[in-house]
């Protein structure tokens, strides 16, 4: 079985084709496109490529198109991309605005090139189906909450990722397992717990709280703006700040939000970049607003992975994963700070020295520090084979 994952943003296009098989799961090709203009000509382009290269036989020679679509109006889990998928970004396309319509138009685009190849759509909202109401629900009125208002959670291929990953490096291939068919069946119980706190850092962070398999929390809310300062956006705000900004300021809802999700985060903070690496040079180089944008980055990372910790009675792992949690030993190092009586300490040369995948805690710890490379497209693929398999066996 062939599966296409298809990463949409608004003017970008990246791929990976993978090949399940005989219990086995191959990385065929992977590429990308970036300032697209017209969608349905780079898919073209795309097919073209994998033809040419061998992949594929023709358009046909492909099972499923999979899609890491991240929230739909009364919709989540895995599922086929249709109609009802398209309405329900359309339904949220408010709270997603960099990442709704790109998908819709995406899966309309593969929709026409395409038209007898499966759609899938694998929710980012799913791994997070499970969350008690209480972790779920916001103090607000019941009308909010029936138009939609609560915490939904997002990087869930992400987590999904690391939560079957971080059990197989902890030996506990029996969470591993189940995680692994999660999506079709929630019962993840297990004769011993394991809890871990998966923090996915990168241009956009999340922290999760992760108990034999199955989330517990998320610091994302209601939308991808919420929990931790972001690049551009202001991650969680006292909803007083609204309508403050607007008495007092003179902002439209309009600017305030423009000025939320565009010069927010660490953007905001900082007056310098989004970019981490350009902070930690300008604070090297004495930028105390440089510094405090990673502070409080910082400070917001241990704020809820305090918090899950508490909540689930401690914990077996912290996990980093995204483009910061993989690639900067300062500020995992700076997350971790002070844990030693807790059983965490970092390794610092191991920690330093890390490249991909790895323990950097001293050895013994009680509570490992692993880094897991982020694969949410294989997460994706693996979803849409069982989806496909699901389909094709007939029902007893």
């Amino acid at each position: 079985m062939k599966i296409l994952v298809a990463n949409l943003g608004s003017t970008s296009f990246k791929y990976r084709l993978f090949k399940f098989g005989a219990g086995e799961e191959t990385l065929l090709a992977k590429g990308g496109y970036e300032r697209v203009e017209d969608h349905g000509a780079v898919i073209e382009d795309c097919l073209k490529v994998l033809q040419e290269q061998g992949h594929l036989d023709s358009v046909e020679d492909l099972d499923a198109v999979g899609f890491k679509t991240v929230l739909g109006k009364n919709l989540s889990g895995c599922v086929e991309a249709d109609d009802k998928v398209l309405e329900a970004l359309a339904g949220f396309e408010a709270i997603a605005p960099a990442h709704n319509p790109a998908y819709a138009n995406g899966i309309r685009q593969f929709a026409r090139v395409m038209p007898g190849v499966t759609r899938v759509a694998l929710f980012e909202t799913a791994f997070y189906q499970w969350m008690s109401e209480a972790a779920c629900r916001y103090a607000v009125p019941e009308s909010w909450y029936e138009l939609g208002v609560r915490r939904y959670g997002f990087h869930g291929a992400s987590h999904k990722f690391v939560a079957e990953r971080s059990a197989q490096l902890l030996g506990r291939d029996d969470v591993a397992e189940k995680v692994q068919r999660l999506y079709q069946k929630g019962d993840t119980a297990v004769e011993r717990p394991l809890r871990i706190i998966s923090c996915h850092l990168g241009g956009s962070s999340s922290i999760t709280g992760i108990c034999n398999g199955v989330a517990i929390g998320s610091s994302m809310g209601f939308s991808p703006q919420g929990g931790l300062p972001q690049n551009n956006r202001v991650g969680d705000l006292d909803s007083m700040a609204v309508p403050y900004m607007a008495k007092v300021g003179g902002l439209s809802i309009d600017e305030i939000e423009r000025q939320m999700t565009k010069e927010g985060g660490l953007l905001g903070l900082s007056g310098v970049s989004n970019d981490l690496r350009d902070l930690i040079e300008a604070a090297d180089d004495g930028n105390q607003r440089a510094r405090l944008a990673i502070d409080v980055l910082i400070h917001s990372i241990r704020q809820w992975a305090g918090g899950f910790f508490w909540q689930m009675g401690g914990i077996d792992a912290i996990a980093f994963t995204g483009g910061i949690g993989e690639n900067n030993a300062a500020l995992r190092a700076a997350v971790c700070a002070g844990l030693e009586p807790f059983g965490l300490k970092i390794d610092p040369a191991a920690n330093d020295s890390l490249k991909g995948e790895g323990n950097i805690s001293v050895p013994g710890s009680s509570i490992p520090a692993l880094v897991i490379p982020a694969n949410e497209e294989l997460v994706v693929a693996r979803e849409v084979h069982r989806f496909m398999e699901a389909r094709l066996t007939p029902a007893s």
